[in-house]
């Protein structure tokens, strides 16, 4: 009888322990010079701490077009992705048009969208470089294989008539790109991250850097070519030695989960990250872009039915592109 007891005992005590077991959730962010790492970062502790059974950690990854694939694959849970590289692997739409190795994705959701990410054209202050049509014959870093600062990169540069072809590529992540420049190795480098970011800011240290602001016409030629761009103005010092704003173009972030997501989880998900966000910006400043208004204008693809209940609840008006219909 007693052994009964114990052993009653025993496999209550294993129950409660399986039943009360903390679930890890991946976050696929970026490199670690980029904001996705940092902002990831943040996103999880703010799971670890309001969500009861959820953990989260933030995985360093080659960034959005690697990041989509994991969450469709189920290799990771929420990821940190541009917009236009969610757009197009929703919609099936360029590089995810099937003609190559990249397919539409069309199991994924979008919590919403979290801050704009701006394409920054970096040189230094002796590059002669002034314009993009001045990287014709130059060593230029257009991002990481794949990566969304590459497609913006790409887009932004076939709109204003400048091909692969005009100069020598190197494809480098954000803290390769910036040791580059400060070593001689590249005489432009691009990136596609929401300002300031750290790799930026540590070449600044050492470096006279200059971020090369797109003409007017350059801007308009870059907006007609994806339809998730958006003009976006640098404000003058948010760089050491920039002190004039700078004219560009931006693409959204946007945090996206599969479709088969649990719905009440995505629901605490998107409700802790609104009602925690000061946590998230003392941070990064990047997150002073995120509101509950900015995700609602630029998300690019539908919401997951637990962040769309969210933004019900709290009385917003839904865009009809956001309810998958």
């Amino acid at each position: 009888m007693r052994f009964l007891r114990f052993s009653l005992v025993l496999t209550l005590v294993l129950w409660l322990g399986i039943g009360f077991a903390q679930q890890s959730l991946s976050i696929a962010t970026g490199g670690t010079g980029g904001v996705y790492y940092p902002y990831g970062g943040g996103l999880a502790e703010i799971i670890s701490k309001y969500i009861d059974g959820y953990t989260a950690v933030a995985e360093v990854t080659g960034a959005s077009v690697e990041n989509v694939g994991l969450i469709s694959r189920g290799d990771s849970d929420i990821a940190l992705a541009l917009a236009d590289t969610v757009y197009q692997a929703y919609s099936g739409t360029g590089r995810f048009d099937g003609s190559g190795t990249l397919r539409q994705l069309p199991n994924l959701r979008a919590l919403g969208s979290i801050y704009p990410n701006a394409v920054q054209l970096v040189t230094l202050a002796d590059s002669g470089i002034s314009s993009l049509s001045d990287l014709k014959g130059k060593r230029v870093s257009v991002g990481a294989p794949g990566s969304g600062t590459e497609l913006s990169a790409q887009a932004l540069l076939e709109a204003n008539g400048i091909s692969y072809d005009d100069f020598s590529v190197q494809r480098l992540n954000f803290n390769e790109t910036a040791n580059a420049l400060r070593d001689g190795q590249i005489d432009a480098g691009f990136w596609s991250v929401g300002p300031p970011t750290s790799s930026i800011l540590d070449l600044a240290t050492t470096r006279n850097i200059v971020i090369i602001s797109l003409s007017d016409e350059e801007v308009s030629k870059g907006l007609s070519a994806s339809p998730v761009f958006a003009s976006y103005t640098m404000p003058a010092g948010t760089y050491p030695g920039q002190d004039e704003p700078v004219q560009t173009i931006g693409t959204p972030n946007v945090l996206v989960v599969s479709e088969e997501m649990d719905e009440e989880l995505a629901y605490n998900i998107v409700k802790n990250l609104f009602e925690n966000v000061g946590e998230l910006r003392a941070i990064h400043p990047a997150a002073n872009n995120t509101t509950v208004e900015f995700s609602l204008g630029a998300t690019p693809i539908p919401l997951h039915p637990g962040a769309l209940r969210y933004y019900q609840e709290t009385g917003n008006e839904i865009p009809a592109r956001l309810l998958g219909q």
